[in-house]
């Protein structure tokens, strides 16, 4: 057991385990030392130096990121010789970094931005001494601008450490050091998943998701055009941060009234093709459990992930489920079922999503996601694209009167919501499976062994004397060991496995909101788990929208047309696009 010990920070005690940095322990005394290089979802680098703080007897200021407390050890966060440090350190990077703040994609949410603004910093005394790089918009998702980078390492640390991808490293040397993928490529040309999660980690504006918020206004304008958007679960917990609101604030009222503000023709729930993707996927899955083929069976919404499975495991496909992602499930049925319901021509229908994920943005381009006979969904706006816009149109978000979906594909479980966290998909698939395999109502609706914030968790469900043993992986990392597991023979005897991408899932997406929370990732899960449980329906075969597709359309799960529109065959088309 790790004992305690007792630090003075700027004059106050606390009492910490030993081992904890100096960040840490200034943290738990509510002290705020700014850093650039170091967050708390990798490990301390103390390169920026940002951090620095005295340490008293020390012979030099110490990177309060990585230095371990003692007892007794008495430290300073604040002196005139912390402070001058730091404002020299920041002027340093401020004599490199572009003066564009007012139209860069990070202004007012820019670390950097902020930390100059916080040491009162108003003019630069240095004069730039790094080269000038091309901007990088190789990717289907993201726009890498070396000129803005301030070699944090942010990203190198997070796509190798926690995603296991190894896209980037640092190359050269001096002023012409420069963060980049292998072989100075660009990031279109190498195995990046599209994941989006460097561009939520860089404390600047050198990474960055791809803005298609004018593509979409300008179809809001043409009169010939009926723009339908749908809106992803976890985005209803994250937008009203965009707005000061505290992360899992549920803003499902007002984000559909905002919406509806800007111009959109209907207002649709993603949570209704989650609902779809569980009638499909629960079938899928007894269907392989019967005959014992293709075991143990994969489940994911998420498009990141597909990417990772197709680059470094193309060879374990065949375990994947052939269900699309609810996104896409979406695209389909507004073009067939959705325009011949609403009389509207297809042709004239342009399909928008809203989502908290960068890889969505190249899932809905593939060449295969038109069962429609069009591209099934034509643009992906992220929550923070959303968030942009409602400003930009002169939306008061905080003060819009909630408003509800529209009606036909606008009915949503809390089944559906739950996607938007790790282990929501798993559940869903499991409240139905549960009473399609047993006919009994269930006793308990939540499934709490698939739940929490481990990386990789297991559970064995008794399906009324059908045990299955499932698993759940969040973040590619975890993913990989999943996978290894797989090819190893799966000796873990899994049945049912889920994955997502990013860690948390849905919850803390590429596109999502920004948040410097230690916690926000559990507030927006706790917030789904909140909706879940205030809605009426929580099954997604209790849906009654869901029951009159199948009624009306598609006749059962798995048939025919289901097939046709709503399945797919993964592939290596991102590879192909290399």
């Amino acid at each position: 057991m790790t004992k305690n010990v007792t630090v003075t920070i700027d004059n106050q005690s606390v009492s910490v385990p030993a081992g904890v940095t100096i960040w840490g322990a200034a943290r738990k005394l509510g002290i705020h030392i700014p850093t650039l290089c170091h967050h708390f979802d990798v490990k301390p680098y103390s390169g920026c130096r940002v951090c620095v703080v005295e340490v008293q007897g020390g012979r030099a200021l110490a990177a309060a990121c990585s230095f371990p407390v003692t007892d007794g050890l008495v430290v300073f966060t604040n002196s005139p010789k912390v402070r001058e440090a730091r404002r020299l350190v920041v002027e340093l990077l401020l004599a490199n970094h572009p003066h564009e703040c007012l139209t860069c994609d990070r202004n007012q949410t820019c670390e950097l931005q902020q930390i100059a603004l916080d040491l009162g910093i108003h003019e630069i005394r240095f004069e730039k001494s790094k080269p000038t790089w091309e901007i990088d918009d190789s990717n289907p998702s993201l726009v890498r601008d070396p000129n803005k980078c301030i070699l944090c390492g942010r990203c190198v640390r997070f796509c190798s450490d926690r995603q296991t991808c190894a896209v980037y490293t640092f190359a050269n040397r001096g002023f012409s050091s420069i963060v980049t993928p292998a072989f100075g490529k660009g990031l279109g040309e190498v195995h990046c998943t599209l994941c989006g999660q460097c561009s939520s980690i860089c404390p600047v504006g050198a990474i960055t998701v791809k803005d298609d918020t004018q593509k979409v206004m300008d179809a809001i304008a043409d009169p010939d055009k009926v723009v339908v958007v749908q809106t992803a679960p976890s985005v209803r917990v994250a937008l009203g941060e965009m707005f000061g609101q505290a992360p899992g604030s549920i803003v499902t009222g007002k984000m559909v009234a905002g919406l509806k503000r800007l111009g959109f023709d209907r207002v649709l729930d993603t949570n209704f093709t989650a609902d779809v993707t569980i009638m499909e996927e629960a079938t899928e899955f007894l269907h392989r459990l019967e005959a014992g083929k293709d075991m143990p069976m994969i489940t994911s919404c998420s498009p990141g992930w597909i990417n990772f499975l197709e680059m470094f495991y193309p060879d374990l496909i065949h375990h994947h489920s052939t269900c699309k992602s609810p996104q896409q499930i979406f695209g389909a049925l507004v073009k067939t079922y959705y325009a011949d319901k609403e009389k509207i021509d297809p042709a004239k229908i342009v399909s928008v999503s809203i989502m908290p994920c960068s890889a969505k943005k190249y899932e809905c381009t593939r060449p295969e996601m038109n069962a429609s006979g069009f591209q099934d969904v034509d643009y992906v706006l992220t929550t923070r694209e959303l968030g942009r816009l409602l400003k930009s149109y002169g939306v008061s978000f905080n003060d819009l009167a909630p408003q509800p979906y529209d009606p036909v594909m606008g009915i949503g479980t809390g089944a559906g919501t739950i996607f938007g966290n790790t282990g929501g998909v798993m559940e869903a698939a499991l409240r139905t499976a549960y009473e399609v395999v047993t006919k009994k109502t269930l006793p308990a609706v939540e499934f709490a062994s698939v739940r929490g914030m481990k990386g990789i968790r297991e559970a064995e469900v008794d399906l009324d004397g059908t045990k299955l043993k499932v698993a759940i992986a969040h973040g590619l990392g975890n993913a990989r060991q999943v996978m290894e597991s797989i090819k190893a023979g799966n000796p873990r005897n899994w049945h049912f496995i889920e994955v997502m991408a990013c860690p948390g899932g849905c919850i803390s997406g590429g596109g999502q909101p920004i948040s410097t929370d230690i916690n926000y990732r559990s507030k927006r899960i706790a917030g789904l788990y909140d909706d879940d449980r205030h809605l009426k329906l929580r099954k997604s075969h209790e849906n009654p929208e869901v029951q009159q597709l199948y009624k009306e359309f598609l006749k059962e799960p798995c048939g025919h047309l289901s097939h046709k529109l709503l399945h797919t065959t993964i592939h290596n088309a991102h590879l192909d696009l290399l």
